[in-house]
């Protein structure tokens, strides 16, 4: 009798893409490629060596004198009473630009969101603030609207008989935030806007038929739909004006109380050659953006899900 072999145990045979296929691949991403690596040398290079320089106690004016100093500037912008009070002015200035942006935004998205004669006229001279280069808009309401002399606000003061404040001196973070609040509002309607038409007509008109009124609508209906939005505009406002230094720089000169955390990175790296605490102090900067814009990220992307599920 003949002995029988045992059949081979079957090995699994793990599937390579054909070479013709990798090669269309990389084929159809090469393009990509040089924006790639000029993205990481423009944007992520100049990144780490911030925070190597952040670990270095380091004056521009003495370069011989720089040695390691760990999370000693770190530990310094946290504790220092000067920039402990540029970060309160910066979330101060931050809260109250978003919040009032958004009310004013919300108001004239409502008033944008009927029909009326000229409505596109009016649309087009609301965002032409949003518009205006950021340098400029600032030099607008320093010698245009606050000039104390020749001042369009004085001028309609002095016309009623009212007082001549020097707005700059006497409210200094007031007057940077309302130009902040002109230029942002416009900002906040678009995106209430959007929200505002993306609303179901159906539901509206529902409520309407079952004796609703405007402001059950709104409060039961409208808000609750615009909360997204809401929430969308708050964080993409944050991102940009917590890194506001246009309006710091140019109205007030970081002066009277005024000073920024951009800002005083600006005058610690310019003015006081700090090279190693200016740069912990925009490293912390990044990584308070990069937290505002993952929460943004995500409200982005349950947008996106909510509008397709409707679809």
């Amino acid at each position: 009798m003949t002995a029988t072999t045992a059949p081979y145990a079957a090995t699994p045979v793990r599937a390579s893409r054909p070479p013709s296929a990798r090669l269309r691949a990389w084929a159809t991403r090469a393009p990509l490629l040089p924006a790639l690596v000029f993205m990481i040398v423009v944007t992520q290079l100049p990144f780490v060596a911030t925070v190597v320089i952040s670990f270095f106690d380091w004056n521009a004016l003495y370069p011989k004198a720089r040695h390691f100093a760990g999370v000693d500037n770190y530990r310094q912008v946290l504790t220092d009473a000067d920039l402990r009070h540029s970060v309160w002015t910066t979330v101060l200035l931050t809260v109250t630009v978003v919040l009032v942006s958004l009310v004013i935004g919300l108001a004239l998205a409502l008033l944008l969101n009927n029909r009326f004669r000229g409505r596109g006229v009016v649309r087009t001279l609301l965002i032409a603030p949003f518009l205006v280069v950021p340098v400029a808009a600032a030099l607008l309401w320093k010698h245009v609207l606050y000039n104390p002399e020749y001042g369009l606000l004085n001028g309609l003061l002095h016309y009623v008989g009212g007082p001549q404040p020097d707005w700059i001196s006497n409210t200094p973070l007031l007057a940077v935030e309302a130009a902040l609040v002109w230029q942002w509002t416009p900002f906040m309607m678009l995106i209430l806007l959007a929200g505002l038409q993306s609303r179901d007509p159906e539901q509206i008109e529902a409520a309407r038929v079952d004796g609703a009124g405007e402001w059950q609508i709104f409060r039961h209906l409208t808000l609750p739909h615009l909360r997204r939005y809401l929430e969308l505009g708050a964080l993409l406002g944050c991102i940009y004006i917590v890194q506001n230094f246009d309006a710091v720089f140019t109205i007030t000169s970081g002066g009277l109380g005024t000073a920024n955390l951009p800002y005083t990175v600006y005058q610690s790296f310019y003015q006081a050659h700090e090279n190693g605490l200016a740069s912990a102090a925009g490293v912390l900067v990044v990584i308070g953006s990069i937290i505002i814009a993952t929460f943004a990220l995500r409200v982005v992307s349950s947008l996106f899900r909510e509008e397709a599920s409707r679809a």
